[in-house]
């Protein structure tokens, strides 16, 4: 029987070659899909605060939250404590330069930068948790652009339990206020406890601390939480409750970093920053009261109410703060806090 021999050259035929290099494009498309999805970014974030206080508890709370809405593509490792050795006042800098991807600062030390960060700690202008948030509500679109002059990202906004006294003796009278050797947190709060008459200097925590255990200093203005956080009852067992601002910490990142990550990254850590937000205002209807249990355990005295001759002469002594901070401020800004006060 004779054989047939194709002509054709050996090798593939035609429609196996265009089968091929369509599979070859299939793959091409898939892997260009796939590499945003795989593509891993760490963010490297800190806090001059211990993981205990409202502030580490937002940042642990976002990184839990980022991995699993972006199953792992974005981690966020975080340096509580003022580990990193960066205080508020100088983590945009360490952001911009990139030290840190970012990390979560007290507003109030940011002024430096621009004097709308000292809107959340002006004296006694927010006087309640519903108040505060719609002052940070509104005033939020000018954070934003402060920090995104820096360029910087807001991610979202922590609320703070109100500031009160710490002090080694109780503070009955106002005059008492002289006595007190006083860390302050920015610098309108040191104007107005140098206009009461007590020595004060603004200082970032950890120095402060130092201070505290030098006998520098014997009162600290902070909250019960920030007090709480770092055990000021070993050398302060006296809390009076003076109401005096409920401030903010900025939690942000690099504009840089963020917008390296694909779009829908980006849809989740703006997500996951959100939830930060709202379950960081959640924890503040008890935190106040828990940090209070907590201190009173630890032997502190809470005078609450402070007494009225003591709150009227802070109440005097910060008229002229916040009258310098309205004519350094925009009018959007100045609106802001001229209808706090009026709650």
């Amino acid at each position: 029987m004779q054989l047939l021999v194709s002509s054709r050259p050996k090798g593939l035929s035609l429609p196996d070659k265009l089968i091929l290099a369509c599979a070859a494009l299939i793959a091409v498309a898939v892997a260009s899909f796939a590499t945003p999805a795989l593509a891993q970014a760490t963010w490297r974030m800190v806090t001059e605060y211990p993981q205990s206080n409202i502030s580490g508890t937002g940042l642990a709370t976002f990184a839990r939250l980022v991995s699993a809405r972006t199953s792992g593509a974005v981690s966020v490792t975080i340096a509580f404590d003022n580990e990193a050795k960066i205080t508020s006042g100088d983590m945009p800098r360490a952001a911009k330069e990139g030290v840190i991807s970012g990390g979560d600062a007290f507003a109030g030390a940011l002024t430096h930068l621009d004097a709308v960060f000292g809107l959340p700690t002006l004296p006694f202008v927010v006087q309640s948790a519903d108040v505060a948030r719609t002052v940070n509500k509104r005033a939020r679109p000018l954070y934003e652009q402060a920090l995104r002059t820096q360029g910087l990202k807001l991610l979202y906004l922590t609320i703070w339990p109100a500031t009160g006294l710490w002090s080694e003796q109780p503070l009955l009278v106002h005059d008492e206020l002289t006595h007190l050797k006083l860390r302050t947190y920015d610098d309108s709060s040191t104007a107005v406890m140098r206009a009461a008459g007590a020595s004060a200097e603004f200082l970032p925590l950890n120095e402060a601390i130092k201070g505290l255990k030098e006998h520098r200093l014997n009162a600290f203005l902070t909250s019960g939480d920030g007090g709480a956080g770092r055990k000021l009852w070993d050398y302060l067992p006296h809390f009076t409750a003076i109401n005096y601002a409920m401030p903010v910490s900025l939690a942000f990142v690099r504009t840089e970093d963020f917008e390296a990550l694909p779009d829908a990254l980006k849809g989740e850590v703006e997500a996951a920053a959100a939830k930060t937000e709202q379950s960081q205002f959640d924890l503040l209807a008890n935190r106040s009261s828990e940090n209070y249990a907590r201190m009173r355990a630890n032997g502190v005295s809470i005078a609450e109410p402070a007494p009225p001759a003591l709150i009227a002469t802070l109440r005097q002594a910060a008229t002229a703060p916040i009258a310098a901070w309205k004519a350094r401020n925009s009018t959007v800004a100045v609106e802001i806090v001229e209808w706090a006060m009026k709650q």
